[in-house]
């Protein structure tokens, strides 16, 4: 009878599960949570802080298979090897094999930033730092500071920080530094184990492998005297300039329909594009390709409306004869036209205009733009403070605000960040640097944290402070 039941039992269990297998989900097995943690150091040998270090490797070893990014950038060797180590992964361990032989009683520091994670989730274990030294001690002194860019108060963390035993200007362009540092997200370094001495300290852009300073278009910056580290060595402020730019005026991108724009012929831009509208507030601007040879201000002439009116104005053009200023009292709301002969200049290369043409435009209504008010509180006035307004980072527009105060009867609607340069030499720019000879720093631009949003046909008033 316990059989019979038994296999009765068994069939009906075997039948309810045939009838539910349509709407039966198969789960697979779940392999539990992501792994979101970095790899862990298991054992260095030697140890880390090792002292009187007399190998020719170390090795790292971590809990999980480990990869290794961009070492060359990542991984810095402080002091630097005229030869880098060798850095080797497999599996869980790293390897590091030294190629020079290593300074007595000195103190290595080996950060690898962001180059190791792990190799299944990619997980970075940042700035790992191993130590040791080949002498009795660690060094232990430190030197901290900030990286400020000049021109215009804001902070670049790709800027390298380096040290130099070797205080010679030259040594910045042909040799490698003796210690190299990162800056943060604040744009502050930090020199950590570092033996008493007297350093040269530099801040360097696009530095490579070799951290040099090797063209004018780097970003570069210099402490004004030799550093002496010491237990009581003050932090450091480093303001950094590109003594030389790569990149064209922005304000003179637009180009023109002229025909000088054709291939062979005479090739410039202007600040106004054909059938646009001029800022009643700006010069008009002709930038050429190529210097001048040639110019004849009398077969360029600026006219009014579609009777062509002569307009007075005037004409000027730069010492690299590659610019060429029109300034007018321009009218507002009117049809202008610039007229150009083909033979009205001729650059180094022998060209012409292919045929006389004219570029025409209008200029902005007066109702277009608001009026603007400032007041800086705190402002030092001692430097020739020069109030920079800037859009997309460009600076489209600069005054003097030497008594604190700025008004603008006529000004351009838009949001603007606000800067202050001080203008040492009161020539109403910014001046960059000049390292080499006159050791001359560039001129300093403050932001203003606070952006002002200028509105047309109102009467925009901002107090703001440093």
């Amino acid at each position: 009878m316990k059989a019979l039941l038994y296999w009765l039992f068994f069939g009906f269990v075997l039948m309810a599960a045939a009838g539910n297998s349509g709407c039966a989900n198969i789960v697979p097995p779940q392999g539990g949570p992501r792994d979101t943690l970095p790899p862990v150091l298991l054992q260095a040998t030697p140890p880390d802080s090792t002292l009187n270090f007399s190998g020719s490797r170390i090795t790292l070893t971590f809990d999980e298979y480990i990869d290794l990014q961009e070492v060359q950038n990542n991984l810095l060797f402080t002091p630097t090897f005229a030869n880098n180590p060798e850095v080797l992964v497999k599996l869980k361990t790293i390897t590091v094999r030294f190629r020079d032989t290593l300074d007595p009683n000195t103190t290595y520091i080996f950060n690898f930033g962001s180059a190791i994670k792990d190799y299944n989730e990619g997980n970075v274990l940042r700035n790992f730092v191993y130590t040791f030294s080949t002498g009795p001690a660690l060094d232990s002194l430190q030197l901290n500071g900030k990286v400020v860019m000049a021109e215009t108060g804001a902070i670049d963390t790709t800027l390298t920080v380096i040290l130099h035993k070797n205080l010679d200007d030259s040594a910045v362009v042909k040799e490698r530094p003796r210690y190299v540092a990162r800056l943060d997200g604040t744009g502050a370094f930090r020199f950590k184990n570092l033996p008493p001495g007297t350093f040269a300290l530099y801040a360097l852009g696009d530095a490579g492998i070799a951290r040099r300073y090797q063209n004018k278009t780097q970003s570069f910056a210099f402490a004004d005297s030799a550093i002496v580290v010491s237990e009581t060595t003050k932090p450091v402020t480093l303001y950094a300039y590109k003594e030389a730019s790569g990149a064209p005026n922005a304000a003179s991108t637009l180009k023109t329909s002229l025909p000088g724009l054709e291939r062979n012929r005479l090739k410039f831009t202007t600040n106004v594009a054909n059938g646009s509208q001029q800022d009643l507030l700006q010069d008009l601007e002709m930038t050429f390709e190529q210097p001048l040879r040639l110019f004849d201000s009398t077969r360029l002439s600026l006219t009014t409306d579609s009777t062509f009116q002569p307009a007075v104005y005037s004409v000027a053009l730069d010492s690299a004869k590659k610019k060429l200023t029109i300034k007018t009292e321009w009218l507002e709301g009117t049809q202008y036209n610039l007229i150009t002969t083909k033979d009205f200049a001729e650059d180094t290369l022998g060209q012409q205009l292919l045929k006389s043409d004219t570029l025409q435009f209008t200029t902005r209504e007066r109702g277009d733009y608001g009026s603007l008010t400032l007041r800086i509180n705190n402002l030092d006035t001692a430097h020739n403070p020069v109030l920079q307004f800037v859009q997309n980072g460009v600076v489209v527009s600069s005054g003097s605000i030497r008594s604190g105060f700025y008004h603008a009867e006529l000004f351009l609607p838009g949001e603007y960040e606000v800067r202050i340069l001080f203008d040492n030499n009161n020539n109403g720019i910014w001046d960059a640097g000049q390292f080499f000879g006159t050791k001359q720093q560039p001129e300093l631009v403050r932001p203003i944290e606070r952006r002002i949003t200028v509105k047309a046909s109102f009467d925009n008033d901002f107090d703001l402070a440093l």
